[in-house]
């Protein structure tokens, strides 16, 4: 069993407090985050562009290891996720987690390709954490 960790300390209010972010490896150290970064454009992270690191990282690492396993291996994976919040019930959620994909794979046909990616973003342990509707755009380079 793998276990990470990531921590947060918030302090104030919702709309005037302010937090932050770090995660085990030190990568985040108390990177901040807060209402307007998170509702506004003021600089800053929040939880869903971490969410969308963290989906995008995992889809392309979970399609490396697909290819592999079809003899295959990626010159390149760019992956990019787009995650909406919207408000939903009285509250916010995290409706959607659009993945776009552009890959260079020598040797993959648009078959293998669509197949592949399709096994990627069903079986990514963050496609399968998230209860929302996630959707592939994928172009074969």
């Amino acid at each position: 069993m793998i276990r990470k960790r990531g921590s947060a300390n918030w302090q104030g209010g919702l709309k005037d407090g302010t937090g932050t972010v770090s995660t085990q490896s030190g990568v985040l150290d108390k990177a901040n985050y807060g209402f307007n970064k998170r509702f506004g454009d003021e600089p800053g992270t929040n939880p869903e562009e971490l969410i969308g690191a963290a989906h995008a990282s995992c889809f392309s690492m979970a399609l490396s290891k697909i290819l592999g396993e079809h003899d295959l291996v990626a010159e390149d994976i760019s992956t990019e996720a787009t995650v909406t919040l919207e408000e939903k019930d009285g509250g916010f959620a995290v409706t959607k987690s659009h993945l776009k994909l552009v890959a260079r794979i020598p040797g993959a046909s648009q078959e293998v390709f669509d197949k592949v990616t399709a096994m990627a973003k069903d079986g990514c342990p963050i496609s399968k954490l998230l209860n929302a509707e996630i959707t592939l755009e994928a172009t074969l380079a």
